[in-house]
């Protein structure tokens, strides 16, 4: 099975607590649980304040990463890798 991502902070999506959830309670395929809740985003944020509110938590993504990122070397690769993701895509 391919590892879905959430479209807002690039969090891995493996298990069904990590979805966020939907207005009526269903569970979200698109977003984790901690950037969609009950159908709304949970912070109103631009892309730029995303990034440095996933940055606080490299140390915590480098203890299962096959290779450590700096917090630098990660707002870099989230600079590049944000705009790809559904929230942050340019219409």
């Amino acid at each position: 099975m391919e590892t879905k991502y959430c479209q807002s902070c690039g969090m891995p999506l493996q298990k069904q607590e990590e979805l966020g959830t939907n207005h009526d309670g269903s569970r979200n395929e698109e977003y984790c649980c901690y950037c969609f809740k009950d159908g709304a985003f949970t912070m109103d944020c631009t892309m730029e304040q995303m990034i440095e509110h996933c940055a606080q938590f490299v140390d915590e993504f480098n203890k299962d990463a096959e290779i450590a990122y700096t917090k630098e070397e990660a707002i870099t690769n989230m600079r590049i890798y944000f705009p790809t993701l559904k929230r942050w895509a340019v219409q």
